[in-house]
């Protein structure tokens, strides 16, 4: 019982399985979640048949429209998959408290101390699958194993619709044959230097000195060959309790388009402001984050005056942080994230109560547009601080 045990859930193709959903003639078409694809476009989500076009996340919309140009595009409506998600995650917390989201259709769960009630890991991820497809249909795979590395892995290797164990001591025998690039911070130009050296798979590069990858990737080295050995002792940080939310994006091929980039930045800081407000949490501080194609990592921050959980105060401080503070011009862009940090619960109550008219604006604002676009789509109303979309 004292082996942790952990779970990674992910929704399968998410935003583009729930539009097919809603519209069941969009099934075994290749459906693309996306801005308009003549105009800046970017694509958020695409079904597997899409994908087999090679249309995949990240893509500028007009690059998918040339892969596939008979797809069928549709703009993102956030909202619905934003409460989608809130059903997922109810049936996440039913199990355990230990409920850390990475996105709308991602999360790690501690099942460690659920399996008194419930059974072992394995029995509570298919109750959770079982779940999902019953109150939602939609499909989830998910990675069960003793930490959050392996978890994430061993639903990954064999999605759609995974439920795939890595059991206490069978890590290495898991690990060993897949490739390098399947670790964590590895970028194309890391692993292309891994094969140079002829390292090919996790168990090539178990095999060499600890020495040789921080001469290679520097502090990364070490946490390269922990991860290659299976060894991740990272918690499970519950939503509330954490000290800052945030969400990253790595994209497989890297992104080279300034505009690109500043709307997925945005699309962020969405997501991570309507988390906070989920949560009852207010921060001080807003950061980005960006790695480069080198595996060069930045953060630029921001603090508020007040604490916040606004869409608008965070979008407009991650704009000026990515237009002011981030010369991103000079190489190509393989990770982005946004974070807000700096909670103070007591102070938040006061601001929702007694804040100035700006504060208690903002905050009828989202609660407005939230409910508008959940019922309408997501470009039901648009915020006042950008030009209008174009994507």
């Amino acid at each position: 019982m004292s082996e942790r045990q952990i779970l990674h859930v992910d929704m399968d193709a998410f935003y583009a399985s729930v539009e097919e959903r809603e519209n069941p003639d969009l099934v075994g078409k290749p459906v693309i979640v996306a801005g308009a694809p003549r105009g800046r476009g970017v694509v958020s989500a695409a079904n597997y048949v899409a994908r087999e076009y090679g249309v995949r996340s990240a893509m500028p919309a007009a690059q998918a429209l040339r892969l596939c140009p008979h797809g069928v595009f549709i703009p993102p409506r956030h909202a619905l998959y934003a409460e989608v998600s809130r059903q997922i995650h109810r049936i996440f917390r039913y199990y355990t408290p230990l409920v850390e989201p990475l996105a709308l259709d991602e999360a790690f769960l501690d099942v460690t101390a659920s399996r008194r009630l419930f059974g072992p890991g394995f029995e509570i991820a298919r109750r959770i699958k079982g779940e999902i497809l019953q109150r939602t249909q939609l499909v989830a795979s998910v990675g069960i194993a003793p930490n959050k590395f392996l978890a994430k892995l061993a639903g990954d290797v064999r999605k759609p619709d995974a439920l795939v164990e890595v059991l206490p001591g069978e890590e290495q025998a898991f690990l060993d044959p897949l490739p390098a690039s399947r670790i964590w911070g590895l970028g194309r130009r890391s692993v292309e230097t891994l094969e140079r050296i002829g390292v090919k798979t996790i168990a090539d590069l178990r095999s060499q000195p600890e020495s040789l990858l921080q001469e290679l990737f520097g502090r990364t080295g070490e946490h390269v060959a922990r991860l290659a050995r299976g060894v991740d002792a990272r918690p499970v940080v519950a939503e509330h309790e954490a000290r800052s939310l945030s969400h990253e994006t790595t994209f497989s091929v890297d992104l080279a388009e300034p505009g690109v980039m500043r709307a997925w930045l945005l699309e962020l800081a969405d997501q991570v402001a309507s988390r906070a407000r989920r949560a009852g949490l207010s921060g001080r501080t807003a950061t980005i984050k960006v790695r480069f194609a080198s595996f060069k990592t930045i953060t630029r921050s921001q603090t508020f005056e007040q604490p916040t959980h606004s869409s608008r105060a965070l979008r407009g401080a991650v704009d000026v942080l990515f237009k002011e503070r981030l010369n991103v011009a000079l190489e190509p862009v393989r990770l982005l994230g946004v974070g807000l940090s700096g909670f103070d619960q007591a102070q938040a109550v006061q601001d929702d109560l007694f804040g100035d008219a700006d504060a208690v604006r903002d905050q009828e604002i989202d609660s407005v547009v939230d409910r508008a676009r959940g019922r309408f789509g997501r470009d039901a109303l648009r915020r006042g601080l950008a030009p209008r979309r174009t994507e």
